[in-house]
């Protein structure tokens, strides 16, 4: 069963955001992950990308299918994981921890779920 962190916000499209993390974090949620399976690229925005929260904003490759990735907040992007694009199964192995996506210096949130609310609607266990 897939586990959802407690402490972080989720998008109703699974990304998570830890506003606790100065700049904030952004990844996908466990449950997204168990959903495509094996995860074999990613495609994540550049340093100094303004995201609108909502937006498009790159595509995670699996050996299912292709899913658009989008941003839980708006933004500037400060960072990316440079580790999690040179090993994509990093996403597949620690969603919350390695496997993050990059980070965001968070300008407005988006439109989050509490990790109960995320939970009540997918289901899973909290972390």
């Amino acid at each position: 069963m897939s586990t959802v962190k407690a402490g972080l916000r989720y998008s109703a499209d699974h990304e998570w955001l830890d506003t606790a993390a100065t700049p904030a974090r952004v990844g996908i949620s466990a449950i997204a992950v168990e959903a495509l399976g094996d995860v074999v690229h990613l495609e994540l925005p550049e340093l100094g990308t303004v995201l609108a929260a909502g937006d498009a904003c790159g595509e995670i490759e699996s050996t299912k299918s292709v899913a658009d990735l989008y941003a839980p907040a708006a933004g500037t992007v400060v960072e990316v994981n440079q580790a999690v694009l040179d090993d994509p199964a990093l996403l597949n192995e620690d969603p919350y921890g390695a496997g993050w996506l990059f980070t965001v210096e968070v300008s407005a949130e988006g439109a989050l779920l509490s990790a109960e609310e995320y939970l009540a609607r997918n289901g899973g266990e909290l972390a």
